[in-house]
């Protein structure tokens, strides 16, 4: 199946996202306000999404000068690398929250679990938004009355304990299928049991994701120390039967000292399950870098020929074993704004 961007717009896309910031003019007003989000690569930034050759990335900005910068022009933009230009007719897009067309909500961001990646436990208060299931249900009906909106797709830290967490997911579904009924739901928890993929199923999600976040056991060990690895992929095993085909995915992180060959054997091992990987190039901040190094040592810049080299054999993996990213609806495969996407951008 034929990308549906050119790989030059694929490779230009993999060199932004691998890069730093976007510097803005200091003059530029943004059309809208920016994305601030609470979970995901961008958590604790402020970020835009850019939207270009028929893909889009979404990358924090700042007023300081940048390696890559937003040009404005006769009321046209464009993106200049090292001040030359690097990517013309560029659009800026809203955000609903965290996504495009998406209301994807965080609905809580203190967690127990101390993954070595996770932004979301380190923000500062003020940074995070203290969502009520009543507030929760008011900015979803908010969002749906926006023309472009698509879906839902609820996300969480754990609080207190995977339990909670999902059983307060699953009632937020259920709320929301009773609100909007023919809208896709989609749900990314941390579950330990089969009996809760079966809640969240029962309450009305129609799609899921449960992150295995690296297929080296022993990075994985280090980055997530309080979950359960096994644990993990017997719940994505379980969720290939309950959600069915092309309803099931995975982040696989790299860049944390892993080998292609062993993102390469989760793509597979996923994919038998009936699992679509996410892989997602590691993002190192100011919130993590210190954690990271501490149980990893230094770690490399993130390579953009490697994102492309990893996700276009991804999608011979998955068109091997019938599944694709095309027809998710929601949460990272429907955003497209975080990652190469295997069959959209190679």
């Amino acid at each position: 199946m034929e990308a549906k961007v050119s790989p030059l717009i694929a490779r230009k896309k993999a060199e932004l996202l691998a890069g730093g910031p976007i510097g803005l003019p200091m003059n530029f007003r943004l059309p809208f306000p920016p994305s601030r989000s609470t979970a995901g690569p961008g958590a604790g930034s402020a970020s835009i999404v850019i939207a270009f050759g028929n893909t889009r990335a979404k990358k924090p900005f700042t007023r300081e000068r940048s390696r890559f910068e937003l040009s404005e022009e006769n009321g046209k933009l464009s993106i200049l690398k090292d001040g030359s230009s690097f990517l013309n007719k560029v659009e800026l897009i809203p955000t609903l929250y965290h996504a495009p067309f998406q209301a994807f909500m965080n609905i809580d961001h203190a967690c127990i679990m101390d993954c070595k990646f996770c932004a979301s436990p380190r923000l500062a208060h003020n940074s995070t938004k203290d969502l009520s299931d009543k507030k929760i249900y008011a900015m979803v009906e908010e969002a749906s009355k926006n023309p472009d909106f698509t879906s839902v797709s609820f996300t969480s830290a754990i609080p207190k304990s995977p339990e909670m967490t999902i059983a307060r997911m699953a009632g937020l579904v259920a709320g929301v299928r009773s609100l909007l009924p023919n809208i896709p739901i989609g749900v990314e928890p941390y579950a330990t049991r089969p009996d809760e993929i079966d809640l969240l199923r029962s309450s009305g999600a129609d799609e899921i994701k449960l992150n295995i976040e690296s297929f080296d056991r022993d990075i994985f060990e280090k980055v997530c120390p309080k979950r359960d690895y096994d644990v993990i992929l017997h719940m994505i095993n379980h969720a290939g039967h309950v959600f069915g085909k092309n309803k099931v995915c995975s982040n696989i992180i790299f860049g944390m000292g892993e080998t292609d060959e062993n993102v390469i054997e989760g793509v597979k091992v996923l994919a038998n399950m009936g699992c679509v990987a996410t892989l997602r190039a590691l993002r190192r901040n100011e919130y993590n870098v210190d954690e990271l190094e501490k149980v990893l040592g230094q770690l490399e810049p993130m390579n953009p020929e490697r994102m492309l080299k990893l996700a276009r054999e991804e999608k011979r993996i998955l068109t091997s074993y019938g599944l694709t990213t095309m027809k998710f609806k929601t949460m990272c495969n429907s955003c497209l704004s975080c990652d190469i996407v295997p069959f959209w951008d190679v």
